[in-house]
């Protein structure tokens, strides 16, 4: 790998998550119908305090990056930040925060944010700008997500308990270990609308007097309507979406010059449900996929995939050599898959 000019592997990883919640203990503060949300099968998921930022959660990942590496944060010539949640403002530029907050000066930054995706296609993106600019060896890369109480109810979104939590990696160019090998991605435009957040853009600024994310709709509804709540268009949906997976995750196995049957571990974005139907097809067993990983820290968006990346290789469940397949599917609605080799 280290002949490619976009080549780079993972030299290490760091974490900050919020305070952990029991599902079973505090659903009923966010629905009328708890049962509904416990047989997702969370168990727990993190809640920031009101007073951490997103900026602050992906700034405290970073700094124990750079920690456990021995990389300085002026040794960083590619500051990258992969979001999934409401920006903390309109008009900013949550990169040159984070930037800030690491004391950077005068450094490249690169500001992410196509959902839960843009943890894992954000590694794609870094290899064409690897490609192009061949002064660039060392990269920070920090997915982050923390939930806007006010524009989103972390347990209505989809069926999945939205959590706060960020991962930060080191990247550097012609590193042969948790090698970046290929990238895949599609959307399927029509469905766009789904899962958005209604009020706080350009089209409805304010939301109507009386609101609350508490009480909104919540996000099934709109893909109910979609296929008109007819149970045979929600059901073929539900089987073309486990088919896209496998195609995005093919695709980016031709790119790699790799078998499907080459993939050793699956790692999806925290949904315990979706893992289970996305391993049988693959033939890949639940231990090897990052099943249990999802039920302890909730749907942390941008961060899923490379949170359980690193927890896996540091309980020695992903050895070297193993094909990680990072996969998932994002607002878009985006399907994609990213291969890293241990």
């Amino acid at each position: 790998m280290a002949d490619l000019p976009y080549g780079f592997g993972i030299t290490g990883f760091g974490y900050a998550f919020g305070a952990d919640q029991k599902v079973e203990e505090v659903a009923g503060t966010y629905v009328p119908d708890p049962e509904r949300v416990l047989q997702w099968g969370y168990q727990t998921f993190h809640r920031a305090p009101d007073e951490i930022t997103t900026t602050d959660l992906a700034a405290e990942a970073a700094r124990d990056a750079l920690a456990r590496t021995s990389v300085d944060a002026d040794d960083i010539d590619l500051l990258v930040l992969a979001t999934s949640e409401h920006p903390e403002y309109p008009h900013w530029d949550g990169s040159a925060a984070l930037g800030r907050a690491l004391g950077m000066e005068k450094r490249q930054t690169l500001l992410l944010n196509e959902g839960c995706a843009s943890g894992v296609t954000g590694l794609g993106i870094v290899a064409g700008v690897l490609a192009v600019q061949p002064e660039i060896d060392t990269v920070l890369f920090v997915a982050v997500n923390r939930v806007s109480e006010f524009h989103r109810n972390r347990m209505t979104v989809n069926n999945a308990v939205h959590s706060d939590g960020a991962v930060a990696t080191v990247l550097r160019r012609g590193h042969e270990r948790n090698a970046w090998l290929s990238t895949e991605q599609f959307t399927v435009p029509d469905l766009c609308d789904w899962f958005r957040t209604d009020y706080g853009g350009a089209v409805a600024p304010l939301p109507p007097e009386g609101w609350s994310s508490r009480t909104a709709d919540p996000g099934h509804v709109r893909v109910q309507e979609h296929f008109r709540r007819d149970p045979a268009r929600l059901r073929e949906f539900g089987e073309a979406a486990v088919t896209r997976i496998v195609d995005a995750l093919d695709g980016a196995c031709e790119r790699a010059g790799v078998g499907r049957g080459e993939v050793t571990h699956l790692i999806y974005i925290n949904d315990p449900d979706g893992i289970a139907d996305i391993a049988g097809p693959l033939g890949i067993p639940l231990e090897r996929t990052s099943y249990e990983r999802a039920k302890v820290h909730g749907h942390m968006g941008s961060a899923d995939q490379l949170t359980a990346l690193g927890e896996l290789i540091e309980q020695g469940v992903v050895a070297p050599g193993d094909l990680v397949a990072l996969t998932g599917i994002s607002i878009g609605m985006r399907w994609y898959c990213s291969l890293v080799r241990a």
